[in-house]
């Protein structure tokens, strides 16, 4: 029995109810970090300041496509009980498997990198602390929350720091002067003003991040319950699906804000904002310096929470090679949660640019995302693997069409950073 079973007992059957709703919301919030990383505050603010309101179609449509995405690999957690690590160990050649998962533990890395970044960048701003020692604070800081708080404290922990992050941009908005109107016009209307492309592939291309996708499919576990009975898993699903909804949407509204934040500070004034910091320093004879403050505060719990998800998806993704799940009691976990980050740490000691630096952990992530895509279409497709729970044919047309968007996207973007 995976561990996150006995968070809720083995046999403990879910009741319908907006109390018991309330109480599966987590999973898909710790996920939505993921959505609304350092690197997707560099990539908003440059499309809000550079193009107004038009370009807020983005953050819909890529909501649109982690909806199904996210919610397509939880099933996987839910039906058979394993991580889409230990999936992939179990189903397929032992060579490809490796091979996949060290790819996936590579983009970790990666991604880790940039979220250790986007919180030393934070602490830059707020107490002039260097990048590098701030990075390692930041290290500390995170590793010191994984194992010494159980899951359970440490969703409700990073839960605060999403609410902390969606409440500073709701601040922040009634600062400035917002064209409703126009961004109602931006979120449905597609358009791609000269020069934007590769913004817009940045954010489209970039959303759905390769170790969001391991994270979701263990994580889901801590909701689980017994899974012999047939009625409970199909309400488990619907359980999963109103998380995945509320959490994906919550991100939608944190990074729209972004856009419209940018927009109204820079865009009218003619100030294009190509770094978090210069966005920072920027607002202060704009906004006051109260705002900017919340803006690195906000920041700074971007950071670390982005941080803990990742640590969590790299314990998953690196215990799934030894066909475990994830468990800080085991030393497998553990080693993988601390590898992950320290070397992603010591990977901004090698960058002496930053913002070289999140342009190489983007090309990783470009590189890595179509092929852990494929695999879970691959597998949630799988009548050996999911049974009767085994996607339509209608949902894998869908998963497919998402899938060769997201890798000619990345291909693209990949192109336009070499």
């Amino acid at each position: 029995m995976h561990w996150f079973s006995n968070l809720m007992g083995p046999n403990h059957k879910p009741t319908l109810g907006l109390k018991n709703l309330l109480k599966y919301i987590g999973p898909g919030l710790l996920v939505t970090v993921g959505f609304i990383d350092p690197g997707n505050w560099a990539s908003n603010i440059a499309a809000g300041s550079a193009y107004g309101y038009v370009l807020l179609w983005m953050v819909t449509l890529s909501t649109i496509m982690l909806i199904v995405l996210q919610h397509n690999v939880a099933h996987l957690g839910i039906v058979t009980g394993d991580c889409l690590a230990e999936s992939a160990v179990k189903h397929l050649p032992k060579p490809l498997a490796r091979f996949i998962l060290g790819t996936a533990i590579l983009a970790t890395i990666s991604t880790s990198l940039a979220e250790i970044l986007g919180g030393a960048i934070a602490l830059q701003m707020l107490f002039n602390i260097p990048i590098r020692i701030g990075s390692v604070f930041i290290l500390a800081l995170t590793l010191w929350l994984m194992f010494s708080n159980s899951y359970g404290r440490l969703e409700k922990l990073i839960i605060g720091f999403v609410s902390v992050i969606g409440l500073s941009f709701l601040y922040e908005l009634t600062l400035v002067d917002v064209n409703w109107p126009a961004a109602i016009s931006g979120w449905t209307t597609i358009s791609i003003p000269n020069g934007s492309m590769p913004i817009v592939m940045a954010v489209l291309g970039a959303v759905v991040m390769p170790h969001n996708l391991f994270l979701h499919s263990e994580i889901i576990q801590s909701r689980q319950w017994n899974l012999e009975d047939e009625l409970v898993i199909k309400k488990q699903l619907k359980y999963e699906f109103f998380d995945t909804l509320f959490s994906m949407i919550a991100g939608w509204g944190i990074n729209s804000a972004m856009i419209i934040l940018a927009a109204a500070t820079f865009f009218n004034r003619n100030f294009v904002v190509t770094e978090l910091s210069q966005a920072q320093e920027m607002m202060i004879p704009l906004l006051g310096n109260g705002a900017a403050v919340i803006f690195a505060v906000a920041l700074l719990f971007s950071g670390i929470s982005s941080t803990t998800t990742a640590g969590i998806a790299g314990g998953s993704i690196f215990a799934g090679l030894f066909g475990e799940p994830y468990d800080l009691k085991d030393n497998h976990t553990k080693f993988g949660v601390a590898m992950i980050l320290i070397l992603a740490t010591l990977g901004i000691f090698l960058i002496s640019d930053p913002f070289k630096g999140l342009i190489y952990s983007q090309m990783l992530l470009s590189i890595q995302l179509p092929i852990t895509v494929v695999l879970q279409v691959y597998l949630t497709s799988s009548e050996k693997v999911m049974g009767s729970y085994k996607n339509r044919m209608s949902t894998r047309i869908v998963l497919i069409a998402i899938a060769v968007i997201l890798t000619i996207l990345n291909l693209m973007l990949l192109i336009s950073l070499v």
